[in-house]
């Protein structure tokens, strides 16, 4: 075991760690990142469309606008006080990132270039509006190099391919002198595990995607961050809310971004017809995601699926080639390796897919970790990105808004932190902060005796979730959905790994991945039946009207851990109440 000291630990080297880490660094605070990817494979580089910020280079527009788009797509359930906030700071980080280096694709008067997305819209008259500043279709790859560079520049430590186990609290998270002290983290070329002793820790680690069998999340988004805080007594914020993309391709769910609606894209059922006419009339195709995507899977099983089958078609042929060329060419290029198409003549297959969770750790505006309806803060511990629930998505999230999200709060999260440190000492370590850990790998490596399949629990978890927890819900499947989740939970249990040795054993990063998923699942579930309404993308078709009356509210969903972290106990519910200045909850109209 070794032992390693920063005043701040990022946990993860996406968009919003980096932000956080290099705003760190320009404070003087020593940092690290620690990350299971190298950086620039993190999964915000596969962030296509653009970032959403009401620059008003292409036409009128104003932050407030943006807010108010953003409370409205989040089917008011949105902190609107954290809306008003990042709306207003998506402006200075767009520009801040212009002056870092990122290549924004420009007007002919060389100022950014702007496209329309779902969901925004000229607030007067309810049109869309060209919001979303973007590189091309590449926007999340070009602010993950961007970024990664510019920490290497100001001397960011990098811990890469470390994974991290588990979360070092310095007593129960309900006492208010608990603090969070660091990390624990397994070194993959090795085997050899670490400590990090820390005076701060941030958690960007993603979100959780792989508990679903059709998703456009890398192999690598396994809710590692929200598993270890649950695990700690920490709470999970509107678990029930997850956003699938209209537009996946059809049974690999690798996305074709809305900048293909944004550029001019239809949507076409197996009849020819934009079928968004039926459901969203003024916006048609740019409508938000939840709405399209339950628009697909009506048409689907109304029996106008292509050809009966249970996809409709993404068209592009009627765009000018200059601008599937320039504007769209990772997209055309999917299109042609994966599908063996030509999208300037041929349709493409799609359907939704699991895309982004809007759920997550509760945190405040700053990124500090909240316990409690009362916001009450676990000192030391801050989240932010899409393991983060602020909450700026509500129970829908607009595109864009992911990129918006984690640079506003990651940057934010890394000026309280800066802060933090300078002020605090370190405290000290618990005893054995290795024990847990070890407990859990010798239980896969030791367990000759095991009879379950790492592999085969985690295919039957995402087919389950897949069929029972997605696009459209009932009470009764949720129920069925829940059992087989907490079955799982226990032949996970009893698996075991063939694999023995310590260098790059992937096997039992697989397996703890699994344990991750697995409480991301049960967390999920239980959220979703536990709230009997239809809201956002949340959508019970046994309730199928929204009810401000007894839902307008946050789910926080708890669990108390065991010795041994079998985690088999009742989940517990509390609520906090959504934070509404100006704008009234009203019915979505689009």
């Amino acid at each position: 075991m070794k032992l390693h000291r920063y005043d701040a630990i990022v946990v993860g080297a996406g968009g919003a760690g980096l932000m956080a880490a290099l705003h760190l660094a320009w404070a003087g605070v020593p940092t690290a990142v620690i990350s299971k990817l190298y950086p620039t494979r993190s999964h915000t580089g596969t962030a296509q469309g653009g970032i959403g910020a009401a620059l008003g280079n292409m036409e009128e527009d104003h932050w407030e606008w943006h807010a108010f788009d953003t409370i409205k797509g989040s089917d008011y359930l949105a902190d609107q006080d954290a809306v008003e906030i990042m709306c207003r700071e998506a402006i200075d980080c767009v520009y801040l990132l212009e002056h870092l280096g990122l290549p924004f694709d420009r007007t002919p008067d060389g100022k950014i270039m702007q496209r329309r997305f779902g969901g925004h819209t000229n607030n007067i008259t309810g049109e869309p509006v060209r919001r979303a500043c973007h590189a091309a279709d590449r926007t999340g790859h070009m602010i993950l190099q961007t970024l990664y560079q510019q920490c290497i520049r100001y001397g960011v430590h990098f811990f890469n391919e470390f994974f991290v186990t588990d979360l070092l609290l310095t007593g129960d998270p309900s006492d208010p002198q608990t603090r969070c002290v660091g990390v624990v983290a397994l070194e993959i070329q090795t085997g050899v595990l670490h400590i990090f002793h820390a005076k701060a820790v941030l958690l960007a680690t993603g979100g959780f995607g792989r508990i679903f069998k059709v998703t456009s999340n890398a192999h690598t988004l396994t809710g590692d961050g929200c598993a270890i805080a649950f695990r700690r007594g920490v709470p999970l914020e509107d678990m029930e809310f997850y956003q699938f993309h209209p537009t996946g391709i059809y049974k690999m769910g690798i996305l074709l971004s809305e900048a293909a609606r944004g550029e001019g894209a239809y949507l076409r059922n197996g009849l020819g017809e934009r079928f968004m006419e039926r459901y969203a009339p003024k916006l048609m195709e740019l409508a938000p995601r939840d709405l399209i995507s339950r628009a697909i899977y009506l048409e689907i099983r109304e029996g106008r699926g292509v050809d009966g089958k249970d996809y409709v078609h993404l068209d592009l042929r009627h765009l000018p080639k200059e601008v599937l060329d320039e504007k769209l060419p990772d997209i055309t290029e999917f299109v042609r390796v994966y599908l063996g198409l030509n999208p300037e003549t041929d349709p493409i297959p799609i359907q939704p897919t699991a895309h982004y969770a809007m759920g997550g750790i509760p945190t405040n505006v700053d990124g500090q970790v909240v316990l409690d309806e009362n916001n009450t803060p676990l000192w030391g511990l801050y989240a932010a990105g899409e393991c983060a629930c602020v909450s700026v998505h509500g129970a829908n999230r607009l595109g864009t808004n992911s990129l918006v999200d984690i640079l506003v709060f990651g940057r934010r999260a890394g000026l309280h932190m800066a802060e933090f440190c300078k002020a605090a000492d370190y405290a000290p370590l618990p005893p054995n902060p290795e024990q847990a850990t070890v407990a859990m790998i010798e239980r896969f490596m030791k367990n000759n005796q095991g009879t379950e399949r790492i592999s085969a629990i985690r295919r039957e978890l995402q087919q389950v979730m897949m069929d029972k927890a997605s696009v459209l819900r009932t009470g009764e499947e949720l129920k069925i959905c829940l059992d087989k989740v907490r079955d799982l939970k226990e032949r996970y249990l009893k698996a075991r790994i063939d694999d023995r040795s310590q260098a790059f054993n992937l096997d039992l990063i697989e397996a703890f991945e699994l344990g991750y998923l697995l409480d991301c699942a049960e967390a999920l579930v239980a959220s979703a039946l536990n709230r009997t309404e239809s809201r956002g993308a949340h959508y019970r078709e046994d309730y199928p009207q929204r009810d401000d009356a007894n839902w307008l509210k946050h789910t926080l969903v708890y669990r108390v851990a065991d010795t041994d972290w079998k985690f088999t106990g009742e989940l517990q519910f509390r609520y906090k109440p959504v934070t509404i200045t100006k704008y009234q909850p009203a019915e979505r109209k689009y």
